[in-house]
């Protein structure tokens, strides 16, 4: 375990110091081979001049300690190996820092780049091979080892290249990934303000109209103005309860447990009517067909587009009634809202954002949108959305 943990602590060095490590490692084992040869008189010509020998092998490690710079030690090797022929016959450190710095060369340099450093170590073997006389297989050694050690480090520069490929990629997968996300939840919190929107702005108009008639009939009915009074606060509570859980919503989406209510359907149109009335806008609900189980999007998008109609009757349709269809046909619910009324500012080209908010959402579900005069005057509000279930067959009318 204590060897492991001297080889993590010499693998965490910085780079230079590493290269600089294994050329002191290097020199030192040829010192150390340079002593027994010595005694034992088996290396001829290197052993002859040991100071000489002991300083070619420390030029030979050279080109380790300063491999950053490739150029640098290119140069330096091929020089030391020409030079080590007439010194001390050759075969010193300068055959290992050969094979390093060639496979440096080739990991580190682009191939075109790295060819040019190593034809620089390739023209001084060869010009210790002249010197030296060798022979053609020493010759097609050092060819081979030149070729093998070019190979390698090819292959490592080459999955270097790779594995940093794959993280940028992961990278930008992780981004999109993220970007993704982000834009998911922006889409669902503009969902959010826009159910906002319509639930305020209906509930507001509510209070309004209440309140005004509750000034109007406070001396002559005080009994009418207390309930119009009563209603408002009680819709004013509704409201401030929707918002604080909408905006938790907005604050917070990772809180899960925010108590919710169901959201509405065209069940809750009797509950909307009623309260529209309280307002002082009669409302007549007709329904034709036989009732189906909707999805809770077509639902709700049904529901708000009667609320938002209604709400306009209040806000710009003056003294009026009102009525509100809803037809179940075989593939399609259809929702109509008519008054007798003056209709929003504009006619039927009006734009405001309850108009917009309408096309949204029944163009979500592929429906069809009609919002004008209507036939017999007034205005008149239409969205048919279809369903993806057949209706069963229709009955009749109640109201």
């Amino acid at each position: 375990m204590k060897g492991v943990g001297r080889l993590q602590r010499l693998m965490s060095l910085p780079s230079w110091m590493a290269d600089v490590a294994l050329a002191v490692g290097l020199f030192a084992l040829f010192g150390l081979l340079l002593l027994v040869f010595a005694g034992t008189g088996a290396a001829g010509e290197l052993t002859r001049n040991i100071p000489l020998a002991v300083a070619v092998c420390a030029a030979g490690v050279v080109p380790i300690a300063v491999r950053r710079w490739v150029w640098v030690s290119a140069v330096a090797v091929a020089v030391v190996t020409v030079a080590a022929v007439p010194l001390v016959g050759g075969n010193t450190t300068e055959g290992i820092s050969i094979l390093i710095v060639i496979y440096t060369a080739a990991s580190r340099l682009r191939p075109t780049t790295a060819a040019g450093a190593v034809g620089i170590v390739v023209l001084g073997i060869a010009g210790a091979l002249v010197l030296s006389h060798a022979q053609p297989l020493v010759w097609a050694l050092n060819g081979l080892e030149v070729l093998i050690a070019f190979a390698v480090g090819s292959v490592r520069r080459t999955r270097l290249a790779f594995v940093s490929a794959l993280e940028q990629r992961a990278i930008a997968a992780e981004t999109t990934r993220e970007l993704t996300a982000r834009d998911a939840v922006m889409a669902e919190r503009q969902r959010i303000a826009r159910e906002l929107h319509d639930v305020v702005a209906h509930h507001i108009s509510v209070m309004g109209v209440m309140a005004a008639a509750a000034r109007r009939t406070l001396r002559a009915h005080p009994e009418v103005a207390d309930e119009a009074l009563t209603t408002i606060e009680e819709t004013g509570r509704a409201t401030l309860r929707e918002m604080r859980r909408l905006l938790d919503v907005l604050r917070d989406e990772q809180d899960t447990a925010l108590p919710t209510t169901p959201q509405p359907g065209l069940p809750g149109l009797e509950t909307l009517v009623g309260q529209v009335g309280e307002a002082g806008l009669a409302v007549q609900l007709t329904v034709e067909g036989e009732p189906v189980p909707l999805d809770s999007g077509v639902d709700l998008t049904l529901f708000r587009i009667v609320q938002e109609a209604l709400t306009n009757t209040l806000k710009h349709a003056g003294p009026t009634r009102a009525e509100v269809v809803v037809r179940y046909g075989l593939a399609d619910v259809e929702v109509v809202v008519t008054d007798r009324g003056k209709g929003p500012a504009g006619g039927g080209n009006a734009s405001g954002h309850g108009l917009v908010g309408m096309r949204e959402r029944v163009g979500l579900y592929a429906g069809s949108l009609y919002t004008g005069p209507g036939e017999d005057g007034g205005y008149t509000v239409r969205a048919t959305v279809p369903f993806d279930r057949p209706a069963a067959k229709t009955r009749g009318s109640r109201t």
